[in-house]
């Protein structure tokens, strides 16, 4: 139980003085530990310290039944009340409504630290009428029931905060699990067999399972025990010495990896579930609780619209009728009375006599005006005021501090505090003001609730289970082409026992991989629907013609890509100036929060322009990443050094989409931005490029018409193309003209995977943007099946907040029908349908009369994926929704949820008991899991259907659906390494220079192959499942530099217990392998106690004449007793004796690295 299993830090409850209510145990070991870092300690409110006057009074506990009234609170200063009141007496706070209740947990959680504070929402998703259970939220709630159950049996346990609103208090508790048994506390040191332990778990209803993913399950391995239990945000792991639990820590679902230690863990059965008499959770709390409450004048309506309104969907998931519904509710009468019972303040706007009265006034806005802001901050200081700004991160400080320090003397800079409230606001009572950074710069702030991480188990599990290898899937060897997986082997190898992988081919045939070849393993997966994969014959030459054909083309476009580097690396280029203050002020304005991704994609992409020779960087991400932004700072800092910037897009629509945002987020500064396309009379293009020619116009943005002889530029210093991949080889050529000493920016949406990125980087540059922005708003999603009475609720419901729909539709046939149904139920509604099959000049008018919002609903396939941006649509409707993958799910669901609103996003589906289970997982995880936030990648091989073949033109994609889309990409990077260590040796040389001068000899071996008989192997006692071992073989062979080693060892130690002798000696390999490739070799054996050293085959390769290569002989005659040099079938073989294990090969052939290098000083 995340309450009681703190870690060894003191909840900063203790910092305003509530050591008193907080019993010795689990919080603290000694008052001395507290963090004098803790938020309450740097802001020092007068309200939450003062021993005398409003603060104080607030502390003393109000007499039984009685109300006071609380008024003249504003923003984030009623959060500050909560701490002082909880020194009184127990407090539960009861908001207005969700989203009051969200922010007023989220800034508490701050100012008192996670453990002091918990939410108890709605366990419905949307809400109770939708009949949507939501495991995240039902979580929350059953934290909330194990703090009470601990608080009422553990002596001295103090009860956090409690943080609710109406909806939520009106879902009765089954009365049962409030009394049911005693709960099991561990801590280190506690004695319990472990199988005793197993039987309570299971007799409490908790699964067993290889590994953890959702509350309910436990995992035994070994020493190891991981528990998730129904009350805690993460999953527990106990680490057992014999009977003994050793060490207690919680650990992350995603990565499986432990977080923090625990001193104390609580284990119960699931609260939030069971039969039995509902009571509210205001009956369960400990005498003498007091209330806070908000919006008091609407509490009664709000619980008898929720006690009325019939239930929308009968989905089988929903309820049935009315009665059925209020089975699960508390009635309303009986809820306000036992709040009426209840002791406590009420949050008003009029003062009243019985009250207390604080003059508190919002944050004023200055809305960019930052010389407002400093006169406003001056006027404050000579006042006398105690200024703090508060800001969720260094960035944050960072923005706010670039536009301060110029207009204030040090003296009158705010004192700056990381905490991330919701509202600033001015206290003129205590002359105090707090400002927050995203008000400052009309950023959009979103709270978080501490659940998420638990629904991200799903998603976890559906991502893995795709990479996994499971009995019968098609696997592609980068050697042999398309075989059967039939599983893990063991067979002996010399006198040990090694695993192998089999594949079976066409005719029965059998191959066995290694462990360390486990890299040339890809998932074959065609698209839905290809016709029948034939496997491949082993032996017959088909597979290895089909992999020189591929790579014979792409060396041909390589070829002129790295010609084109090497050309450009040698052309001046221009060095733009340093960041000036303008730009400071556009990167501060950006209305959501950096990704790490867009800040690092930024830093470079400046770096790049800031160098003389010429930029050539491709930026990747997925639509809705914020490509855009990092546009516009590139286009903006060419501008403010005078240059002119082109903007190269593929259709109309997009042109006009990127005029309106470049417009938008330029338009307080000096650039005069324009578009070129179709669109525009002939008179006005004139217009235009008269202008252009002259200079006038900073930024031009247009369609491959930028690209005609008319088009001149008075001065060009950056060219940005947008979704390189759509335009035609005409276009591309007349640009590569351009190009040459220009700045170019490329971008892409189709997510190039990091093999991919590895082998252009020869060519170009590459960002990629992996991160979606975290402060866009959550999407609500529904999944449920397609009714009238659905669609008439969700479209009737975002026309009445004047907002626009989607409804996607996978096919033509029946498009115009849907659009029939929805103006039947929704007869005032505006409809618009597009789709493919319109004249392109059609479609585009549509797309953007949309925009401009000449409609309410848009009925259209998923051409919308990469459509228009439009910010006032906020619910997307999925019709079909199985037919998608999860990667198109969430591409769609992207469009919405763009602003500030509330978004919406209804998964349509037939009943889903007639779905595969592939698809019922798929939708399930993108129900449960509305945030994409940062902690999920989108499955690559999700993506491999959606034409990544396109990087590289269409005459690739042929071969893609050949091989497979991951062994595309391991031929690619095979054929770019061969066209570097041959043709092209002399342009990398560089990159096997080292620091000090000496050279390594990478350039001329395109890969080094292991071979052993050693044992080397996970064990299965070790890691137990045989998709979890391919998992982490497959992980492992694809790492190579020690950090990545290290990390992987540190992470089995976390989750399996130390790693045995065969497992250490096997995570040596990949770095076995990287030192022989640094000294050119193209195999290392280890058989028979000693080292093979197999080098290039072509005697006449300039490898012989090397620098390296004259190491390894100095070497093998300085050895001469362990070393000989064997000539075998035309092969040169090092052969080095006494080898018995994989570390004293490393230290081998370290030696003859570092010996390199000191010849080489001396």
């Amino acid at each position: 139980m995340r309450i009681r299993g703190v870690s060894n830090e003191v909840p900063q409850l203790l910092s305003c003085g509530l050591a008193s209510h907080v019993g010795e145990k689990p919080y603290l070991r000694s008052v001395k530990q507290v963090d004098t870092s803790s938020p309450l300690r740097s802001l020092q409110h007068p309200l939450l310290t003062e021993s005398t006057g409003q603060g104080a009074s607030l502390s003393q506990p109000l007499p039984p039944h009685s109300r006071r009234t609380l008024s003249g609170l504003v923003g984030s200063a009623r959060t500050f009340v909560a701490p002082r009141l909880r020194q009184a007496a127990p407090l539960v706070a009861l908001l207005r409504d969700e989203e009051e209740a969200g922010y007023f947990y989220s800034d508490l959680a701050q100012l008192v630290g996670e453990d002091a504070v918990l939410f108890f929402p709605s366990a419905y998703r949307r809400a109770i009428r939708y009949g949507h259970r939501d495991e995240s939220s039902a979580l929350l709630r059953s934290m909330v029931l194990s703090a009470l159950m601990s608080a009422a049996t553990v002596s001295g346990t103090a009860l956090p905060i409690l943080v609710t609103y109406p909806e939520a208090l009106m879902e009765g508790i089954p009365q049962e699990s409030s009394t049911k048994e005693e709960p099991l506390i561990l801590r280190p040191g506690s004695v319990i067999e472990r199988d005793q332990l197993r039987d309570q778990l299971l007799g409490w209803g908790f699964e067993r399972v290889d590994y953890v993913y959702e509350p309910g399950q436990f995992a035994l391995r070994g020493s190891i025990v991981d528990i998730y239990s129904f009350a805690s945000e993460l999953p527990y792991r106990l680490d057992f010495f014999d009977d003994e639990v050793e060490s207690v820590r919680c650990f992350e679902v995603d990565s499986q990896l432990s977080v923090r230690q625990l001193s104390e863990i609580t284990l119960s059965p699931d609260l939030s579930q069971g039969e039995g008499n509902l009571s509210s959770l205001i009956s369960l709390l400990p005498a003498g609780t007091q209330l806070l409450l908000s919006g008091g004048g609407s509490l009664s309506a709000r619980l008898e619209m929720t006690w009325s309104e019939s239930p929308l969907l009968q989905d089988g998931e929903g309820f049935e009728d009315l009665d059925a519904l209020r089975l699960k509710l508390i009635e309303p009468t009986k809820l306000l009375a036992e709040l009426q019972a209840l002791a406590g303040y009420e949050l008003t706007d009029e003062p009243s006599s019985q009250g207390l009265h604080f003059r508190t006034i919002r944050q004023p806005l200055f809305h960019k005006d930052y010389d407002g802001l400093a006169a406003q901050i001056r006027t404050w200081h000579a006042d006398g005021y105690t200024i703090y700004i508060c800001a969720a991160n260094r960035e944050g400080h960072e923005r706010a501090r670039d536009i301060l320090t110029p207009r204030l003397s040090d003296a009158e800079l705010p004192e700056e505090v990381t905490l991330a409230l919701h509202e600033g606001f001015v206290d003129e009572d205590h002359r105090w003001v707090l400002l927050t950074e995203h008000e400052l710069f009309d950023r959009y702030h979103k709270y978080t609730l501490r659940s998420d991480k638990a629904s991200s188990g799903k998603v976890t599990l559906s991502l893995k289970e795709l990479q996994s290898f499971s009995r019968g899937d098609l696997i592609v060897h980068a050697d042999h082409g398309i075989g059967r997986f039939d599983g893990l082997v063991s067979m002996p190898q010399g006198d040990h026992i090694q695993e192998f992988v089999k594949l079976i081919y066409r005719n029965n045939d059998t191959i066995y991989v290694n462990l360390h070849s486990l890299h040339k393993l890809s998932h074959y997966r065609s698209s839905e629907g290809a016709k029948e994969v034939t496997l491949s014959a082993v032996g017959s030459g088909a597979w290895q013609r089909i992999k020189e054909r591929t790579k014979k083309r792409i060396k041909d476009i390589a070829r002129d890509l790295i010609r084109l580097y090497a050309k450009r690396r040698e052309t001046e280029g221009f060095a733009f100036s340093p960041d000036t203050y303008l730009q400071h002020e556009l990167e501060a304005s950006f209305a959501f929060e950096d990704t790490p991704d867009q800040a690092a994609a930024v830093s470079a992409v400046k770096a790049d322009m800031e160098r003389p020779y010429p930029m050539d960087r491709l930026l990747c991400g997925d639509v809705g990443f914020g490509k855009t932004e990092v546009a516009v700072r590139a286009a903006f800092k060419a501008a403010t050094d005078g240059k002119q910037v082109a903007v190269l897009v593929p259709t109309t629509v997009l042109a006009y989409q990127h005029y309106r945002t470049f417009s938008k987020r330029l338009k307080d500064f000096p650039v005069r931005i324009d578009y070129i396309s179709r669109a525009r009379t002939p008179k006005e293009l004139r217009a235009i490029l008269a202008d252009l020619r002259e200079g006038k116009i900073d930024i031009i943005i247009g369609t491959h018409r930028l690209t005609s002889k008319d088009v001149a530029f008075r001065d060009l210093g950056l060219l940005i193309i947008d979704e390189e991949q759509k335009f035609g080889v005409a276009t591309k050529e007349k640009l590569r003209q351009l190009q040459v000493n220009v700045d170019t920016l490329t971008m892409s949406a189709t997510p190039i995977p990091r093999t991919l990125q590895f082998s252009l980087m020869g060519a170009r540059d590459l960002s990629n943007l992996n991160t979606p922005p975290a402060n866009r708003r959550p999407v609500e999603t529904l999944l449920t099946q397609t009714t009238p009475q659905i669609i008439r609720e969700a479209v009737s419901f975002e026309m009445s907040r004047n907002g626009q729909v989607y409804f996607v539709n996978s096919r033509i046939s029946n498009i115009e029908n849907l659009a029939a149904l929805i103006q039947r139920e929704v007869p005032d509604a505006r409809i618009a349908v597009a789709h493919g099959q319109l004249a392109p000049k059609e479609m585009e008018q549509i797309l953007i009369d949309f925009g401009n919002h000449e409609y309410d609903v848009l009925v259209a396939t998923k051409i919308i994926e990469n459509g228009i941006d439009v910010p006032n649509a906020n619910t997307i409707m999925i019709h079909d929704a199985h037919h998608y993958g999860l990667s198109e799910l969430h591409q769609l669901r992207g469009r919405v949820g763009r602003s500030d609103r509330k978004a919406f996003c209804y998964l349509l589906t037939p009943p889903l008991d007639g779905l595969s289970e592939d698809s019922k997982r798929r939708l399930r995880a993108i129900e449960s899991f509305s945030d994409l936030g940062s902690g999920i990648r989108i499955a690559l091989q999700d993506l491999d259907q959606r034409g990544a073949g396109n990087v590289l033109g269409a005459e690739q994609s042929g071969f893609i659906t050949d091989m497979g889309y991951e062994t595309y990409q391991k031929v690619f990077t095979e054929a770019i390494r061969e066209l570097k260590a041959d043709e092209f040796a002399h342009v990398y040389a560089e990159d096997d220079k080292q620091r000090d001068g000496s050279e390594l000899a990478d350039r001329f071996v395109v890969e080094t192959q292991v071979e052993s008989d050693l044992e080397l192997a996970l064990p299965d006692e070790y890691v137990p499942s045989d998709s979890e071992r391919i998992l982490l073989y497959r992980e492992l062979d694809s790492l190579s530099e020690d950090a990545e080693l290290e990390a992987f060892t540190a992470r089995l130690r976390d989750r399996f217990g130390t790693p045995p002798q065969e497992t250490e000696e096997l995570i040596g390999v990949p770095r076995l392998r990287r030192l022989g490739h640094h000294l050119g070799i193209e195999k290392v054996v280890l058989k028979a106690g000693a080292m093979s050293l197999h080098l290039i085959a072509d005697t006449s390769s300039p490898y012989y004449a090397s620098e390296t290569f004259g190491r390894l002989i100095e070497y093998v005659a300085r050895n001469s007793r362990q070393c000989e040099f064997v000539q075998r079938s035309g092969r040169h073989i090092i052969r080095v004796h006494h080898i018995p294990s994989v570390a004293s090969a490393i230290t081998v052939l370290q030696h003859i690295l570092q010996h390199r290098l000191e010849g080489t000083k001396a």
